[in-house]
């Protein structure tokens, strides 16, 4: 990666035009380049199309995955995205994003057998990519019932909910906080996973089916509050995600140059010139799991000379999976275990570097042992774990909210009150996968529809 010959200091070692246009192009490609029709009967023709097969039950959204590879054996690739959409109508996404390393492809039974499972990811993005190309819609909405819902977030739960809904003829409003759709899908994953633009394409395959009205900068709060939503329709689906990020609890003011990782993914995400995003020469980033590598790696992609991911427990640990952990060591990552932040290091208010504690468990309770180290920095992201945010000060005397998520009290997303569901990761068993929050915006919306019809 060659430097740029003319780098724009924005603060001390932070800088923004680290590498040349071109490098930036490279480095940025799709980390997945999607197979070719003989790549896909090839990788297809590997199933053992298994009965009770195992990588169903380990897909979240039960995908009938042995069938659609059979569709895709046989050239019926409209008919395999069918039968992928017909479970998960995100199922593009999902087929770019999801960790298979410990879902579907973990459970296949060539990977307990030769250690090399059917690549299932690859092949459900093969199917669905061909149908979004050609627009093929497969769903068509039902009569309409005058039934009106209102969901709250247009992010992967809020969007598998509003689908299902208007397919049974429910009029749905989704009410967004921003100015544009995707939530975690567009604002939350690593720029080289989805690339040309894919969210918002998606967005429009799934809103294609009609009956569904978004509408932007509408967050929950005091012009738009839980009780008016619920006045004002039949039923509410809440699937905000997550707004605030964990602090990192440490003494003293937080110096220039610490920022939050979640927001570094957004504005990568949205910059039109990468170029201008302003990065470090060394980095370094708290927090293990999967927004700590799309952090990092980027990070190394724009630029970055030294990129260290440090993590309070074992490796083992790690919310990220080992394929991820694999990727950001890859692209010249350290990562660092068995430590956690002491100290930031600063001068002139500006970021120099930070100290680690070493930890270690004591009857399984997490604590320092008070050996320290220190390493030079000029930019420290955190990445340790979201919050509800404001969203916590508006909801809590209205729900019953649980360490700050909203509880449910069945597996369809029901909340404390009748007419109010909600999924994703803003309840309290969200898991931070978008294809768990598919599932469980698509579940509520059965749920919802059940009752609402009797």
């Amino acid at each position: 990666m060659a430097a740029s010959s003319n780098p724009k200091k924005l603060a001390d070692g932070i800088v923004s035009g680290r590498l040349p246009k071109t490098a930036l192009d490279e480095n940025f490609t799709d980390v997945h380049p999607p197979l070719d029709p003989h790549e896909a009967l090839v990788a297809s023709d590997r199933c053992y199309f298994c009965y009770d097969a195992p990588c169903v039950t380990a897909c979240p959204t039960a995908i009938d995955i042995p069938l659609f590879i059979r569709q895709i054996s046989t050239g019926n690739t409209l008919g395999a995205a069918e039968t992928i959409f017909d479970q998960n109508i995100l199922g593009g996404m999902c087929a770019r994003v999801c960790p298979t390393e410990t879902l579907c492809e973990q459970a296949c039974v060539r990977e307990a057998a030769e250690g090399k499972p059917v690549t299932i990811g690859l092949l459900q993005r093969f199917a669905t990519d061909e149908a979004m190309q050609q627009d093929v819609q497969f769903f068509e909405r039902q009569k309409n019932t005058g039934k009106k819902i209102a969901v709250v977030g247009a992010g992967p739960a809020g969007l598998a909910c509003a689908h299902r809904l208007a397919l049974y003829g429910h009029d749905v409003t989704i009410y967004e906080a921003r100015k544009k759709p995707g939530g975690l899908n567009e604002f939350g994953i690593a720029t080289y996973k989805t690339v040309d633009d894919f969210a918002q394409h998606e967005v429009d395959y799934v809103t294609a089916i009609g009956g569904i009205d978004i509408r932007y900068a509408s967050p929950l709060g005091k012009k738009l509050s839980l009780d008016k939503l619920r006045k004002e329709h039949d039923a509410v689906f809440l699937g905000m995600g997550l707004a605030g990020v964990n602090a990192l609890g440490l003494k003293g003011a937080t110096p220039q140059g610490v920022r939050d990782a979640v927001e570094f993914i957004a504005e990568l995400r949205q910059a039109k010139n990468k170029g201008r995003i302003p990065i470090g020469r060394r980095v370094v980033v708290i927090g293990g799991g999967m927004t700590a590598v799309d952090c990092a790696v980027q990070a190394k992609l724009l630029g970055a000379e030294e990129v260290t991911i440090c993590y309070r427990r074992g490796q083992k640990n790690m919310n990220a999976s080992p394929y991820e952990q694999e990727l950001a060591t890859s692209h010249g990552v350290t990562i660092r275990d068995w430590v956690q932040p002491a100290k930031l290091k600063a001068k002139n208010g500006q970021l120099t570097g930070i100290t680690l504690e070493y930890t270690r468990l004591e009857k399984k309770k997490l604590v320092g042992t008070g050996e320290k180290f220190s390493l030079e920095a000029d930019q420290v992201f955190r990445a340790i774990g979201q919050t509800f945010g404001d969203n916590e000060s508006v909801l809590e005397d209205e729900l019953k909210l649980v360490g700050g998520h909203i509880a449910t009290v069945d597996a369809q997303g029901q909340t404390s009150l009748p007419d109010v569901w909600a999924g994703g990761d803003c309840i309290a068993d969200g898991e931070d996968l978008t294809v768990t929050a598919v599932a469980q915006g698509r579940d509520s919306a059965e749920a919802i529809h059940q009752k609402l019809m009797g």
